[in-house]
């Protein structure tokens, strides 16, 4: 698949890493990371526990020094033009800095009051906005330390909604949340992106990276194993090819005999294995005498695409966050 123009790959990279590394200790936790994500495009940074996600995510943005290698934000090279760069840039890495002791309302204002492009006059339509947007407006005056944990996320979000960014970074947003909230934080994003902001955002939910992003980055041991296109990832992986037939068992013996793998699947279904094209497959088992009534290569999903990258699905979770799930 090649980009048209005005397309997201057609564009300079919104971030742009060149060789990140960064250790603790005798410890790497980042290795060598070279990765541009598109302009306008929404990029999910997916890997297994203690992968480096939040250490790549902090170097990105300047909050930790890399050991060795570059960042460029929006084309400009940090840290050198970060005061220029930045105030475009949103995010919520790790837990949000709150003040337990001000209300919502309190703790937004004064965030706002600190945002160079926010005029001063627009700060308490911005808060008001940003805590509907967010599903706050009706605990917006109470203590920032009563609330539970999933409304804390909430209120860390609402910071990077305070203006319109050209880049926004979001670590774990939906940490904490519930079903609605999960939903919440997946407007917002499809909302950000579709107001021209590129948007990268890590998590161990598979199913909202599939959900919500246009591209993947994926890290193991603080490598990274691939970056692309979420659709051109899972489309260029082998699958199997599924044939439907009421000749199950002949169909199975007349592909063995071909040398070609495939065994009973459930139903009137036969799986045959990676490998051979799907109108060889069909023309072995017409030949053979088999009633094919259907062929398909079912679409790789993205728990499928990534057990197979790193050959442990276990420590990201398709629907849910993974116990013990680590950074």
């Amino acid at each position: 698949m090649h980009p048209t123009p005005g397309s997201p790959a057609a564009r300079p990279p919104a971030v742009r890493a060149a060789g990140l590394s960064r250790g603790f200790g005798a410890v790497p936790a980042v290795q060598d990371v070279t990765l541009d994500v598109p302009m306008g495009s929404v990029l999910g940074l997916l890997g297994p526990n203690g992968a480096g996600k939040t250490t790549l995510l902090r170097m990105l943005l300047g909050l930790l020094a890399p050991t060795r290698g570059e960042v460029e934000l929006l084309g400009r090279r940090l840290p050198h033009r970060a005061a220029e760069v930045l105030p475009h840039v949103g995010a919520l890495i790790e837990t949000p800095a709150l003040h337990p002791h001000r209300t919502g309302r309190q703790n937004l204002l004064r965030a706002a009051a600190a945002e160079p492009l926010l005029d001063s006059s627009r700060i308490p339509a911005a808060v008001d906005a940003v805590l509907r947007r967010v599903g706050l407006a009706g605990a917006a005056d109470r203590r920032a330390g009563d609330y539970s944990p999933g409304m804390r996320r909430r209120l860390g979000l609402a910071v990077p909604l305070l203006t319109r960014r050209r880049l926004v970074v979001l670590d774990e947003p939906t940490d904490g949340l519930d079903p609605a909230g999960t939903r919440d934080v997946r407007r917002l994003i499809a909302e950000m992106n579709a107001a021209g902001a590129t948007v990268v955002v890590s998590s161990h939910l598979l199913g909202e990276i599939e959900a919500t992003c246009s591209h993947v980055a994926v890290l193991q041991a603080g490598r990274l194993l691939c970056a692309g296109p979420l659709d051109e990832l899972l489309d260029a992986g082998p699958s199997a090819l599924v044939v439907t037939t009421p000749d199950g068992e002949l169909a199975v013996r007349a592909l063995l005999a071909r040398g070609i793998d495939a065994a009973r699947g459930p139903g009137d279904r036969v799986v045959v294995a990676p490998g051979p094209a799907a109108p060889d497959v069909v023309a072995t088992l017409v030949h053979a005498g088999v009633a094919v009534h259907g062929a398909t290569r079912p679409v790789a999903r993205l728990e499928e695409f990534f057990a197979r990258l790193t050959g442990d699905p276990g420590p990201v979770a398709a629907g849910g966050r993974a116990a013990g799930a680590g950074r």
